[in-house]
């Protein structure tokens, strides 16, 4: 996938182009079902696939006393993009200019000037240009002026769910930690990436050594607590089941921040210090707490990883 990062990137002759808008934040079922109408349209129009987008939640030049944490970054946005087999996305930076821009000269710059749109699919909520002055009944209105169709895309539902599809709904699930439950909305499992740094190698002391993240991760973080979940080592390509804890090592309280950190089931002496890795969340085990002694805290991890095997179907 081509990643345009500016309207002047696009090359002469680009387009015919499909075009979906949005946030696109998590790249959840609702985003993945625009994408594969976008595509199916693309393929029969003989026109190229792309998303628009922005590198930020337009809240945060808006209203940024409402604008949520984003669920993951614009990087692992347009990682998650290029793995649905768009041909190109645009990112657009949102800063004062472009929320000041018009709605028709948003349509005629970008959509029409850059991308040679033919088709674009947008939500029925969808707001675009200043104040908000764009939406889908204003670009059905251009769309024969300039050359294109409009298809506004109906909100996905879960089977058995009222609620739409939502990166809101994600959200609140991570901040519960119902991590199986974002998975469902999702399409796939939640994650963080970063790097393995040195931690205070307590997991280590007490038989069970960790990999611990940097603070720097590219995802919203579930709540604090013990999950089931695999760690895939980007260095190597291997997926380790694993033992994973967010939080503050409440029983010790020595640690200053958040941390991710996972325990590879099965495995002894791995050296992932300095390796690139993901850490998927399978399931929630149960939440942090403080444990009075060391004896109660070993007995209760020895039991998380079993109890993590067993989720896994894997030996611990």
């Amino acid at each position: 996938m081509i990643v345009f990062r500016s309207p002047e990137e696009v090359p002469d002759g680009f387009g015919p182009s499909a075009v979906a808008i949005g946030k696109f934040d998590g790249v959840h079922r609702g985003h993945r079902a625009v994408i594969q109408r976008l595509k199916d349209t693309a393929a029969a129009t003989g026109s190229r696939a792309v998303a628009v987008t922005f590198d930020r939640n337009p809240l945060a030049v808006l209203r940024p006393d409402r604008c949520p944490e984003n669920v993951v970054t614009v990087e692992r946005k347009l990682e998650l993009l290029g793995e649905l087999g768009l041909d190109a996305t645009l990112m657009l930076t949102f800063d004062e200019e472009l929320a000041a821009r018009s709605a028709e000269d948003f349509v005629v710059d970008i959509l029409v000037g850059a991308l040679q749109v033919s088709t674009v699919f947008v939500g029925a909520d969808f707001r675009f240009g200043h104040r908000g002055a764009g939406t889908p009944e204003l670009l059905r209105e251009l769309g024969p002026r300039y050359g294109f169709t409009v298809e506004v895309v109906e909100d996905v539902y879960l089977e058995g769910s009222s609620r739409r599809v939502s990166s809101s709904w994600i959200r609140e699930l991570l901040v519960d930690g119902d991590v199986a439950g974002a998975a469902r909305v999702l399409g796939r499992s939640p994650d963080v990436r970063g790097e393995v740094v040195h931690g205070l190698k307590r997991g280590r002391e007490l038989g069970f050594p960790t990999a611990n993240l940097s603070t720097i991760v590219d995802a919203f973080v579930p709540a604090d607590g013990i999950y089931a979940g695999w760690l895939v080592d980007h260095d190597t390509g291997i997926r380790h089941p694993s033992a994973i804890s967010v939080g503050t090592n409440p029983t010790f309280d020595d640690v200053p921040v958040r941390q991710v950190e996972a325990h590879v089931l099965g495995e002894t002496g791995l050296d992932l210090y300095g390796h690139d890795v993901t850490v998927e969340f399978v399931e929630r085990l149960r939440g942090m707490v403080a444990f009075e002694g060391i004896e109660k805290l070993m007995s209760q991890m020895a039991a998380d990883v079993a109890q993590a095997a067993a989720i896994l179907g894997v030996e611990s």
